[in-house]
């Protein structure tokens, strides 16, 4: 979807500008909407593409003014609501008012060091052979949906030329919705500076891009 979080170099947000010897949290709290966040993605209600849209659902002046673990709180706190873990009314007073929907599994403090290390894989195997090559030129196709989608504003209708097939992972623009994995070959496809920003751009730059199958076509 286009929003706030999908900014892509736009004009008037300045330079992206790393913190030296940055720390892993910056306060107490941030470590605990971590925990919060990871153990409520345990309960098995949601997946991880969906816990994105609901995080570029944030309206955008909420977006832009929070800070990182900000956006990821209200993004649980959406989840939390939509599948009946907890009511607006308990989200905003704290505590328990009624029963809610159990959750098909807990993740207890002796569980976690196992569950970081496993991680959560989503490459899934597929039937059909990769449509596209290393070395083709292909081009990303033109579309702007209001539901979840990997394919930044910035690549789309650009042309560029596949670096690699990764293998094939779920399908997050489906899967975010309810609608399955439905796997796809991944390919990392690269841009000249030109070709992303245009007349005046560097032309010893390029840019890099995981895209799904579906997002690109023949150049």
């Amino acid at each position: 979807m286009n929003g706030p979080h999908d900014l892509g170099g736009q004009m008037g947000f300045g330079p992206v500008a790393p913190e030296k010897d940055e720390p892993y949290f910056h306060g107490e709290w941030e470590k605990r909407a971590l925990g919060i966040t990871l153990s409520c993605g345990a309960f098995g209600a949601w997946t991880i593409d969906e816990s994105r849209h609901a995080r570029e659902k944030i309206p955008p002046a909420d977006y832009l003014s929070a800070s990182y673990y900000e956006i990821w709180n209200r993004g649980v706190e959406t989840l939390l609501e939509r599948h009946g873990f907890a009511t607006r009314e308990e989200l905003l007073f704290g505590h328990k008012l009624q029963e809610g929907t159990a959750p098909k599994r807990v993740l207890k403090a002796e569980m976690v060091p196992a569950v970081l290390a496993k991680g959560g894989p989503c490459d899934r195997p597929v039937d059909d052979e990769p449509r596209f090559a290393v070395g083709e030129r292909v081009k990303t196709k033109n579309f702007n949906p209001a539901t979840h989608t990997r394919l930044p504003r910035y690549a789309r209708a650009k042309a560029g030329v596949v670096e690699a097939v990764q293998g094939s992972f779920v399908f997050p623009d489906d899967n975010a919705h309810g609608k399955g994995e439905n796997p796809q070959w991944l390919y990392t496809v690269v841009f000249d500076g030109g070709e992303i920003w245009g007349e005046g751009a560097d032309p010893s730059l390029t840019v890099s891009i995981d895209a799904w199958e579906s997002y690109l076509e023949r150049a």
